[in-house]
């Protein structure tokens, strides 16, 4: 029974981990953000054909990014964890973890245009929001509160301050 409590426990610390970095770090936000559009397209619209590998590759590539944030944020809180002076291998542990998830974002930005890159769907699109004003409306209201949470997050609750 403790193995099976010691597994949910570790499942619990990792979306705490998750949760954590979305909440503190802008670029998991914005990772985040940018595939919960991607894939709300996707899947509620019938504007892409996509076969089953496209969805596969997608998914890695969007793994692969969020995947890179998190280990990134490990290594950034890990090197201020250990020191707070300015030193040359804290600078490169740091800039190499951000490199890694640039690396990553970039190849995802390809994959996205080789396999989204589709010009019938986004005719289809633009038709159905030129036509749907209110779903124009709609969709450039959540775009701006997504915009927000992207830049700044959820709001604090009360005064704390680190």
């Amino acid at each position: 029974m403790t193995e099976i409590k010691n597994l949910f426990k570790s499942f619990g610390y990792a979306f705490s981990g998750i949760f954590t970095c979305i909440l503190t770090e802008r670029n998991m936000r914005i990772h985040l953000v940018c595939a919960i559009y991607m894939y709300s397209f996707l899947g509620l619209t019938d504007w892409f054909v996509l076969s089953r590998t496209d969805w596969a590759i997608l998914f890695i590539a969007n793994a692969i990014v969020m995947m890179g944030e998190l280990i990134n944020t490990a290594v950034e809180k890990t090197v201020d964890l250990v020191t707070s002076e300015r030193k040359p291998l804290a600078k490169i542990a740091k800039d190499a973890a951000a490199g890694a998830v640039l690396i990553g974002a970039i190849f995802a930005v390809c994959v996205g245009i080789a396999v989204l890159g589709q010009r019938d769907a986004f005719i289809k699109m633009f038709g159905y929001f030129s036509e749907n004003i209110p779903a124009l409306i709609a969709f450039i209201v959540s775009f701006i509160i997504a915009s927000v949470f992207m830049l700044k997050g959820l709001p604090k609750k009360g005064n704390n301050t680190e």
